[in-house]
């Protein structure tokens, strides 16, 4: 039987991909999208691993649905899925939906070159740059940023132990500096970092439980930030970013480069005024900035700005049907 058709659209922003599901995308319970997304991971999570998993997605695949806005001053809303689960924020993902959905005609801004987006963790303001059809640029005014927890230490089996700062940019990150054997994101491969990754997190997940302070469903440490020196003259600093089970993101990750940011602010390394650019582990960027300082529960925080590009490179359709072994897809670990 058929359990679903989808329509998407396929782009990469920063050369990580985005797909953008226009088509076939369940109904949802709740008023806002951080109670859509709730009732996605319980009713529908079928339908993010056979848009995300192979055969029909790869380790690396994140995308997106759009929905109507939930909020009277919003163009639209944004619900968030990757390997790794239906997130509360993915400025990739902002970044690269964004681009698809206007140069297809899928929403019409209330502003012409602005846009205000509900997500998960909480309602975006986005400016972006265009000529003639095509999207030249997108700029995120992302949600409230801040420095989570300073010099947690941790033991990891066959490695020692590792210090890391755990940072909050939409999801939380855990920070890697170069210290003992590792010494910068320039000096490993991306098969390194893949085979530390998992247990560095596991290891952290051990003595930390990150919980947002104002939202007690936005909680893990799901994603690491190993730090390093950028190729580019230009880059203020370069990451891998490590999500899910095994995917470095190819992208500058615009909530990594949130957390990042906020980290650099609350240590008196980054101030409001500053442009800073941050390369990915293949070299592309984005430009960031501290739009406004604020407080999340008591913490000093950021209002990151994140400005970047995404390309459109095709379109298909994908059925699901339940007479595929593998209908829900699978990962090779």
């Amino acid at each position: 039987m058929r359990l679903g058709t989808f329509f998407c659209i396929d782009a990469h922003t920063c050369g990580n991909p985005v797909r953008l599901v226009t088509s076939g995308h369940p109904q949802l319970r709740g008023d806002t999208m951080g109670e859509k997304r709730l009732d996605f991971i319980q009713r529908f999570d079928w339908i993010r691993q056979a848009l995300m998993f192979e055969p029909r997605g790869h380790d690396m695949m994140s995308g997106a649905f759009l929905y109507p806005p939930c909020s009277s001053n919003a163009d639209c809303s944004i619900l968030f899925i990757e390997t790794s689960g239906c997130l509360p924020m993915c400025g990739h993902g902002t970044i690269g939906t964004v681009t698809a959905a206007l140069e297809a005609g899928l929403v019409q801004p209330k502003t012409p070159g602005q846009l205000v987006i509900d997500v998960p963790a909480g309602q975006l303001q986005v400016s972006y740059q265009q000529q003639g059809n095509k999207i030249l640029s997108v700029k995120i005014r992302n949600v409230p940023s801040f420095l989570y927890a300073e010099k947690v230490r941790f033991q990891v089996p066959g490695v020692g132990e590792l210090v890391m700062d755990i940072a909050y940019g939409g999801n939380f990150y855990g920070i890697i500096e170069p210290q003992g054997d590792f010494r910068g994101i320039e000096h490993h491969s991306a098969s390194e970092l893949l085979r530390l990754s998992p247990q560095v997190r596991a290891a952290a997940q051990q003595v930390i439980d990150c919980v947002h302070p104002l939202d007690p469903n936005v909680r893990g440490l799901s994603h690491l930030l190993w730090t390093g020196q950028p190729k580019h003259q230009d880059s203020s600093a370069a990451n891998a970013v490590f999500y899910g089970d095994k995917a470095i993101d190819r992208s500058p990750c615009g909530t990594g480069t949130s957390a990042r940011m906020a980290q650099l602010y609350t240590k008196g390394l980054l101030k409001q005024g500053d442009r800073f650019v941050h390369e990915s582990f293949i070299g592309s960027q984005f430009v960031g900035t501290i739009e406004a300082c604020c407080e999340v529960a008591a913490r000093p925080a950021i209002i990151p700005g994140i400005e970047g590009w995404a390309h459109v490179y095709g379109a298909n359709q994908i059925t699901v049907d339940d007479s595929d072994p593998y209908a829900f897809g699978f990962v090779v670990k």
